[in-house]
Formats: structure tokens, C-alpha cells, sequence
């Protein structure tokens, strides 16, 4: 294996895969150890990556040829693809040792474990010989020295982690999408899971929410107090909060719509009004809405608004004041496409375009499927009987609903199907 002679785990994290051919196959997640019935340090076998689909794997260390700081480099384009799991003997590095307090010796110095650093002796065998503690200082505003002490240093390592702390784990965490934390946090063990989540801002948690199953969405929100809870429910888009409440017993709902901003709350509970499996129920209630007398060179700045989804910045909707759903009469919607090829002064007004029918709140969703496809759309906007622009359905909210119920979980998606032949093999 051409690399260092020690390597950071958590430095490791969210690194490229790549094939010998250099395709990129996978990220890494975390490094897996293997206890010794020995006080030695665990040894290293492997590093778990993420594949495309959200499919955990074991790479073993023998397959992989060269670990640097941008890539991990596989010796054969041969993967067994089947789910890792972890054995009753091993333990995930970057999951189970972050954050965990412990005691160095001599002198029993508390601190929490920042990284762990795996080390290749001369005969090739991988272990954890190293550990960075920083020092607890009881003081809020000054952080403690960093330490780098060998394995047998450090007493605390083995045995149940103390999860109090979870700032190590978030830094590791930071920087992937929604989706992928929201991927990792099914990992966790529902303790820890709750109080990664909690520790996130409350944007952070919004958009990992509405990223996980249900079943997790909901326990990671009775986790929180309801005043945090409400707050998290403001910062999701008015569908993805609905949806979200609609698995929570009535009571519950009333509650958190009550503690929610008036302003928030009042769109949330209008979608909660509508039959399920209809456009009102799928829809969102702020799309990109401008007056017919706004500019192009205005509709193109407000679709580049980065927190806007591509789904709904692909289209500005027209209508008469007043601006937010329901809106006054709707004329039509224009596509960012028109908008890149009209000069910047023109109006929306002459450019804008109603020859599609728009969907009603009753419309059921194989109908939307079926127009959308038609005419190719990424959004249709959906009209009350008085011609008033009430929301937009997006082909994410349709494949949302499309979907299986249980897509997003992991565990779900990992079934083997009931026929057919399925990818495994002996590794792992």
C-alpha cells in the first residue's frame, strides 16, 4: 500500500474512492477496528464507504493500494457490494471514539478524543497506535491543549461511549449535504442519532429532516423540547413541515402550529387540509411568484436566491397582487430558459405563457404524473375555483409520493428483492 505510515481517521472522512481505472466508486464514512482479547490496540481491517444509492460497504485494507488526504485508491474494480455490517467484535472509529471523554496517563488529565490515527507496522498490520485528546479546562471560553498520546495512554476507550459531547462528530459531519447526514445519522444509535440532530442549527436540522424516514423524522422531533421543535418546523418548507405533522396524533399538531410564528404556521395548516394523494397535498405553497410588470433582469435575480430548490427556480409564476398564496388572479408562468434569452428590460407580462391548464387542489397525483410527463414540466402551478394562485407541484414532490413510503430508509431500501439474483460476496 503506497501511504503514509499514520493516518488521521477523521481527516479520512468524506474522501473519494476511486477504481484503478480512476472513476470515482464511492466516499469514506468511517474506519473499521477489531478488538483484541489483549490490551494491544484494536487493529485495523478496513474503511467503510458510501456508494451511490446511500449503500454502506467494507473495503478491506488488502484491496485498497494507496491512502492520501484526497483519495483512497482500490486495487481492484471488483467490490462486493452487499450492506456492511458491523460484528460483535469490531467498532466504527469515527462513530464510537469521537467525542468520547477519557482520562491520559499519568496524571488522569480528562479531555474528549478529537482523532484517532491508525499506524502499519513492519509486518504490514494496521492499529490504533495513536490518539489526539484535547484537554477538558471547565472554562467556556478557552480550549484545552491538544494532545497526541499512544493508544495504552488513554483509559476510557473501551466499553459503552460517553456521548456528551458531539462537537468532534459534527465537524466531521459539517460538510456533506442533507441528504448524506441525514444518510450517516441512520447509523447512529437513537441516543447519539438525537443528539447529533440536536446539536445541529435549526436550518441544518430542517433540511436533514426532511431528508429521513418518517419513523426518524418523528422521533428526532419528540426528542427536541417544543418550543426548539416548532422552531426546526418553521425552517422546512411549508410542505415538508405538513407532511412531517401529519404523522403526529392531532393534539400534537395543534400544539406545535400554536408555538410556530403565525406567519409559518397558517400555509402549514392549510395543506394539512387536503386529501391525501391530491395536488393540494403534495404541493408546495411558495413557489416563485412575480406581478406581470416585474422585469426579466428581476425575475433572474430572484430564481438565483440560493436557498430557492433547482425544482422551484426553474419557473417564475404571474399573477395580480397579492404576491403570496393564495394569490390574486394567476395569468401564466414563465421558465428560466425564456427568461436567459429575452432582454433584461422586458416585462414578464409579455412574455409569460397559459396555454397549460393548471392543476386544482383535488387533481389526484396519477393525473399530475400524467400532464406533467405530457408536456414535459418540472412544476405546474395549482389554482382555487377563483382562478388564484394557491401553490406549485414539483416532479420531487411527485417523486416523493411516487416513491415507496419507506424510500428513505436505508434498512427498506437494502431488501433483496423476493426474485432474481443478487450482488454478493465474501469480503466483509
Amino acid at each position: 500500500m503506497s501511504t503514509p505510515t499514520r493516518v488521521y481517521l477523521a481527516r479520512l472522512a468524506g474522501v473519494a474512492v476511486f477504481d484503478p481505472n480512476g472513476d470515482q466508486v464511492g466516499r469514506v464514512r468511517d474506519a473499521v477496528g477489531r478488538l483484541r482479547p489483549t490490551q494491544r490496540p484494536p487493529e485495523v481491517v478496513g474503511l467503510v464507504a458510501e456508494m451511490p444509492m446511500r449503500r454502506r460497504i467494507f473495503l478491506s485494507l488488502n484491496r485498497i493500494t494507496s491512502i492520501d488526504a484526497d483519495a483512497v485508491v482500490l486495487g481492484s474494480g471488483t467490490l462486493n457490494l452487499r450492506r456492511f455490517e458491523k460484528r460483535p467484535n469490531e467498532l466504527l472509529v469515527l462513530q464510537e471514539l469521537l467525542d468520547r471523554r477519557v482520562q491520559v496517563d499519568p496524571g488522569g488529565q480528562s479531555g474528549s478524543v478529537v482523532d484517532v490515527a491508525m499506524e502499519c507496522s513492519r509486518g504490514g498490520e494496521w492499529s490504533l497506535a495513536r490518539v489526539a485528546v484535547r484537554e477538558q479546562t471547565g472554562r467556556l471560553t478557552r480550549r484545552g491543549h491538544l494532545h497526541q498520546v499512544e493508544w495504552e495512554r488513554v483509559r476510557g476507550l473501551s466499553g459503552i461511549a460517553d456521548s456528551r459531547g458531539t462537537a468532534n462528530l459534527l465537524s466531521v459531519l459539517e460538510d456533506m449535504r442533507p441528504a448524506d447526514l441525514a444518510n450517516a445519522l441512520q447509523d447512529l444509535p437513537d441516543t447519539r442519532r438525537n443528539e447529533v440532530a440536536a446539536a445541529l442549527d435549526d436550518e441544518r436540522l430542517a433540511d436533514v429532516l426532511s431528508e429521513l424516514p418518517e419513523r426518524d423524522q418523528v422521533e428526532i422531533l419528540a426528542a427536541l423540547d417544543r418550543e426548539r421543535a416548532a422552531d426546526v418546523l418553521e425552517e422546512m418548507d411549508p410542505d415538508d413541515a405538513a407532511d412531517l405533522l401529519s404523522e403526529l396524533p392531532p393534539p400534537e399538531q395543534d400544539v406545535l402550529l400554536d408555538l410556530m410564528q403565525p406567519g409559518e404556521a397558517d400555509p402549514v395548516r392549510q395543506l394539512l387540509k387536503y386529501t391525501p394523494g391530491t395536488a393540494g397535498s403534495v404541493m408546495t405553497s411558495e413557489p416563485v411568484i412575480l406581478p406581470p410588470d416585474a422585469t426579466v433582469a428581476e425575475a433572474l435575480a430572484r430564481i438565483r436566491e440560493p436557498q430557492l430548490s433547482p425544482a422551484i427556480a426553474a419557473q417564475v409564476f404571474v399573477s395580480r397582487a397579492p404576491m403570496t398564496t393564495p394569490t390574486g388572479r394567476y395569468l401564466g408562468m414563465v421558465h428560466f430558459q425564456r427568461l436567459l434569452r429575452e432582454p433584461p428590460a422586458d416585462l414578464l407580462g409579455g412574455i409569460v405563457v397559459n396555454d397549460i391548464d393548471p392543476l386544482r387542489p383535488t387533481t389526484p397525483l396519477p393525473e399530475i404524473t400524467r400532464r406533467m410527463a405530457t408536456y414535459d414540466l418540472v412544476a405546474m402551478p395549482v389554482i382555487d375555483r377563483n382562478n388564484r394562485l394557491v401553490g406549485a407541484v414539483t416532479v420531487d414532490d411527485v417523486l416523493d409520493h411516487l416513491l415507496p413510503r419507506d424510500w428513505r430508509d436505508r434498512d427498506a431500501a437494502e431488501r433483496p428483492p423476493t426474485a432474481g439474483p443478487t450482488l454478493d460476496g465474501a469480503d466483509g
